[in-house]
């Protein structure tokens, strides 16, 4: 049962194959079998679970259908659930039981989603390998000597082990498309304001955007049914109609006009890794794109004013983790000031304070100007690109990253080194773009991911585009031995 897709699952359930209460205690067993190996689950939720599990089998049993009716999910440990600890990856968060559900979480259980637990992640989401979270680095079950990606490297790691079929995800700068391509999966950023932020942690607020992991184009499609939508609670929400999103996967390629950067082939690129984007390239055509080449000019730009923006955000989004309200407080503070710095400094993990003074530092008088109201004024023209191209090509495909899955600890002792390897994904999130990465082959053992963009709400184009892809590769098909 364990193979079995989200797509497959939501079958085996209406024709009376397994019920969801068997399919999430075989699930439970095997997290608690295989996930020490990875270290991918934070909290698990067995009594939610099945819980969840016998009231969607119920529903079923009164003739209520759906394809997340039973389905087992898992939510990255940023979505508040209700009771339930979420802890962001972060000591600061440790002891934080939300009292309410996020959207996603909400929309999710409504549509009969049962929730085994929640993954972990890059502390508050800041990272691109999963090495930062205050309970351990994730293994990538590819190679366990190596990281699976970050921030949702937690999420992707479980489901690429088969521990279940899809996980929700958060993308900042690539954090759902990283680690998709890293583990041979399938993972989708809708536009910007499609998916609800209300209840998601915040890191930086103009760049999250929360989306689903799984390894199909398809199971994509039903997990971001579940999730998308208008929500009045968050003010970044758009009021955009939720198309049906698997109704659309099987349309034809006739004609799609592809567009590929010559940015994106540097001497930054593995060379194995452009010949299997080419390669890509080369199976679209088949299905009838045509491909021509473009041009993003002010690529070139995006890591320094992403790493001055996120950072700026988060180090006003985090202000609130003083000691005072909620989460860690340090023993025996001398007075207030003391209260302050001791929780900031005990609570918040080095990459965590590294972003926040980075961020405090741009924002400061005197450097405003100069850092942050430039990176924006590039971030528009890096939006202008976009749009440009957007009015030559359907679509814009690439790599999703320069290079393989690195080892454990290969990068720890040079952050930057890290930030690059988000130099592909980091426009999309700039701009409010949808992007996806799905998987394209291997490298030394190891996959590689494809990524696709589109204009604005655009999601059903890439869900078709990789839907027929898939159909016609089996890179997605493949599974890390030992699991």
């Amino acid at each position: 049962m364990h193979q079995l897709t989200l797509a497959e699952i939501a079958r085996g359930l209406a024709d009376k194959k397994f019920s969801s209460e068997e399919l999430t205690k075989v699930l439970l067993a095997r997290i608690a079998q295989l996930d020490p190996q990875l270290n991918s689950f934070i909290s698990l939720t067995e009594d939610l679970a099945l819980t969840q599990a016998k009231a969607a089998d119920a529903r079923r049993a009164k003739g209520e259908s759906g394809a997340l009716l039973g389905a087992p999910i898992a939510h990255k440990d940023l979505f508040c659930t209700q009771g339930i600890r979420t802890s962001c990856g972060s000591k600061m968060l440790d002891n934080f039981k939300a009292p309410y559900d996020a959207t996603v979480v909400a929309k999710l259980a409504a549509a009969g989603a049962v929730t085994l637990g929640k993954t972990n992640m890059d502390e508050f989401a800041m990272g691109s390998a999963n090495e930062s979270s205050y309970y351990g680095a994730v293994k990538n079950p590819w190679n366990l000597e190596h990281v699976p990606g970050g921030s949702s490297g937690g999420s992707a790691a479980a489901v690429a082990a088969r521990l279940l079929p899809a996980a929700t995800g958060t993308d900042t700068g690539g954090s759902i498309r990283q680690p998709a391509a890293l583990t041979n999966l399938t993972g989708l950023k809708p536009t910007y304001g499609r998916v609800s932020r209300w209840g998601m942690i915040a890191y930086a607020s103009s760049l999250d955007q929360g989306g689903p992991l799984a390894r199909t184009a398809e199971d994509c499609a039903i997990l971001l049914q579940g999730m998308a939508g208008f929500d009045p609670n968050d003010s970044t929400s758009i009021d955009e109609p939720v198309p049906d999103y698997s109704a659309s996967l099987n349309g034809s390629l006739q004609g799609l006009r592809i567009g590929v950067p010559k940015e994106y082939f540097g001497p930054g690129l593995d060379p194995r890794i452009a010949d299997l984007i080419h390669n890509s390239v080369k199976e679209l055509e088949k299905l009838g794109a045509v491909v021509k080449e473009i041009s993003l000019p002010n690529m070139q730009h995006a890591i320094p004013a992403y790493y001055v923006i996120a950072p700026a955000e988060a180090s006003s989004n985090l202000s609130r983790f003083d000691g005072v309200r909620f989460g860690y407080r340090c023993e025996n503070p001398v007075n207030l000031i003391d209260l302050y710095k001791r929780s900031r400094g005990e609570g918040f993990g080095p990459e965590v304070q590294r972003r926040i003074m980075v961020g405090a530092y741009a924002l400061s008088a005197g450097y405003y100007d100069a850092y942050y109201l430039k990176a924006q004024k590039i971030r528009r023209l890096i939006k202008n690109d976009f749009m440009a191209a957007f009015n030559e090509v359907d679509i814009i495909l690439g790599p999703t990253t320069p290079n393989p899955a690195w080892k454990l600890g290969a990068k720890n002792s040079d952050p930057v080194a890290a930030y690059l390897e988000d130099v592909y994904t980091i426009t999309a999130n700039l701009a409010g773009l949808p992007g996806l990465s799905m998987p394209a082959g291997f490298v030394d053992g190891l996959p590689v991911g494809v990524q696709l963009l589109a204009p604005y709400f655009q999601e059903g184009r890439l869900l078709n585009v990789a839907h027929q892809y898939q159909l016609n590769t089996d890179w997605h098909t493949r599974t890390p031995t030992g699991f």
